[in-house]
């Protein structure tokens, strides 16, 4: 699908030739002299219509009005979040089978990051999922048309957000795949498919690779499947050699059972989703493929499968990791901090000036956050506050998480240096202290999506999140490249596999 910003307004957009208008109505809307005016002026009369967030009225061939269609959709106050909320309620019209080409115009002037949420809320409402569906009405839609009284005003923002939307779609079609089509090799594929954009590279390691490494804790979790791991490295240079880049680690578990700790079979398909963390990598190296901006990033995704055979490891396991460090596996099913700890360990070699990571890590997040944020913890208050106003922005929203050490204590056992799941109580504080283990010298954070990354019921699907709080986060990272350099030639070489 594509978008392109065009000034328009109101007396522009009556005659737009399209399958269909949207007409965003703040409820500071001033009428003009045009037959698109009289309509809306009519409709708040009669009280047929609102402008405020949610409320729309549906027309077909309104007479004096090119496009077939036309809906009026209150914005309110006209911020981001009205916005967004007047597309979802709409979303009916854009996957309507004949609409095409649609315009979305703003009624009144609009900021950038209302500009953002209407070519978001586009995106979103057009989605459809076809690869294992083929008998499915794929996306119609292909062309939108933002209006705006003053393009110059809104240009940057309108093109962050298009190159979020490919991010996010990207991450959303990985992420809704089944496992036997996303399996480590098929991500892998993924990944390698990306190196088609400008200053993206790609490197695959599978297990000869990563034994050498020492990465014996990643191993160990997939030592149980007949399906490869890979070791995947994504490196987007965009900008000066000498530039520490951001390292974005993903948790690519492309299907969980739980191992030998074996999962309950209500809603177990949905752990096909339990590689949104490493989709979210690509999803946000698609976006930079788009964006091109002035900043180094290398992406890491760690893919497996957790399965159950004999060659499984078992509670009571006790591995090494490429630290060095030795865990005991009390549960198998606490295996994303597996994978993820020798990815982290094997980050250290970038000296990066941060280092993320993202994963659906933790049930214990989703209780704590629902929905509504992702968990964020940080070892670093300037990463934090940055990752927060990255989110809000984007309306992409996390939270900050504690990581006092008294939550390390459960971790601690008479077999290993670590044990790698401390109880119950705080779950998602206790994982989160364990990657730090493996994290020194270097600011870094943990974000927690096992409530965010994907939907339940009617709606299941993968949401795409948080490529939107990434990319924000980089963009400004961009504007600031050598900010954390000091504190990334700080950090310590792992102790093995260097």
């Amino acid at each position: 699908m594509n978008f392109d910003l065009k000034t328009l307004g109101v007396d522009g957009a009556v005659t737009e030739k399209c399958d269909l208008l949207v007409l965003l109505v703040s409820e500071s809307f001033v009428p003009g002299s045009d037959a698109l005016s009289d309509l809306v002026t009519q409709a708040l009369k009669a009280k047929d219509f609102d402008a405020k967030p949610g409320k729309h009225l549906q027309m077909y061939q309104p007479q004096g009005v090119a496009a077939r269609r036309l809906v009026l959709a209150g914005i309110g106050h006209g911020d981001a979040r009205s916005v967004r909320q007047a597309m979802a309620s709409i979303a009916a019209a854009f996957k309507q089978a004949t609409v095409k080409r649609a315009v979305v115009c703003f009624a009144s002037s609009a900021a950038g990051s209302a500009v953002a949420a209407a070519v978001q809320g586009a995106a979103q409402a057009s989605y459809v999922y076809t690869t294992t569906k083929p008998k499915a009405e794929a996306r119609t839609l292909a062309r939108v048309v933002i209006g705006v009284a003053d393009v110059n005003a809104v240009i940057d923002a309108f093109t962050h957000s298009t190159a979020v939307v490919a991010g996010v779609e990207y991450a959303r079609e990985w992420g809704n795949r089944p496992a036997n089509h996303a399996t480590p090799s098929l991500l892998a594929g993924a990944a390698k498919a990306l190196t088609k954009h400008p200053r993206i590279q790609c490197k695959v390691m599978g297990p000869p690779e990563v034994s050498r490494l020492g990465m014996g804790a990643f191993m160990a979790v997939a030592q149980g499947s007949h399906e490869p791991l890979r070791l995947i490295e994504l490196r987007y240079n965009g900008g000066a050699k000498t530039q520490a880049p951001v390292v974005l680690v993903g948790k690519g578990i492309t299907f969980d059972t739980g191992g030998i700790s074996i999962k309950p079979a209500s809603e177990m398909d949905e752990m096909k989703f339990d590689m949104c963390g490493a989709a979210s990598v690509l999803g946000v190296f698609r976006a930079l493929a788009e964006l091109q901006p002035a900043i180094n990033v290398v992406g890491l995704i760690p893919a497996c499968e957790n399965m159950p055979d004999g060659h499984a490891i078992k509670p009571g396991d006790v591995v090494t990791s490429m630290s060095g460090q030795t865990i005991e596996i009390l549960n198998t099913d606490a295996e994303g901090r597996l994978v993820l700890c020798d990815a982290l360990t094997y980050a250290a070699r970038f000296k990066p000036s941060a280092v993320l990571d993202i994963a659906t890590l933790t049930g214990a997040c989703v209780i704590a956050l629902g929905g509504v944020r992702t968990g964020m913890f940080a070892s670093d208050d300037a990463l934090a506050n940055a990752l927060m106003a990255a989110g809000e922005a984007s309306d992409d929203l996390c939270w900050r998480m504690p990581l006092d050490e008294d939550y390390a204590e459960g971790l601690k056992t008479n077999f290993a240096d670590m044990a790698n799941v401390a109880g119950r109580p705080g779950g998602a504080i206790s994982a989160a202290k364990f990657l730090q283990k493996f994290v020194e010298g270097v600011p870094w954070a943990h974000l927690d999506i096992a409530g965010t990354a994907w939907k339940g019921g009617a709606a299941k699907g993968a949401t795409g999140r948080p490529v939107g709080l990434l990319v924000h986060y980089l963009l400004g990272m961009a504007a600031a490249p050598d900010a954390a350099a000091p504190k990334a030639r700080q950090r310590k070489a792992p102790a093995r596999g260097a």
